[in-house]
């Protein structure tokens, strides 16, 4: 059987980005990586590998960690942007005065 190609460079950069979109997204929810384990399913070890980019999770996998958080599975894994990615829900901003 043949040995699976490592990723190369540009998909271990994306995989550590979004282990710290991760990361942000908990914290800012206040939770702890045992509080997310606790109602994930997810072992403290695997869980924290994600969190650091050390280990590729599953779809499944994401599902569960955006169910523990409360969050769109969509905000795990959407890039970083400095400041508010969108409004809060019901607020709306107009472009015409």
């Amino acid at each position: 059987m043949p040995r699976p190609t490592p990723p190369d460079e540009r998909v271990l950069a994306r995989r550590r980005q979004v282990g710290e979109q991760i990361r942000r997204v908990r914290e800012h929810h206040n939770l702890t990586q045992l509080e997310v384990c606790g109602r994930s399913g997810i072992d403290v070890a695997s869980y924290s590998r994600i969190e650091q980019g050390h280990a590729s999770p599953l779809l499944d996998t994401l599902i569960r960690i955006a169910d523990a958080i409360d969050v769109d599975l969509a905000e795990l894994v959407r890039p970083h942007v400095e400041g508010p990615a969108h409004p809060p829900r019901g607020e709306q901003t107009s472009g015409a005065g």
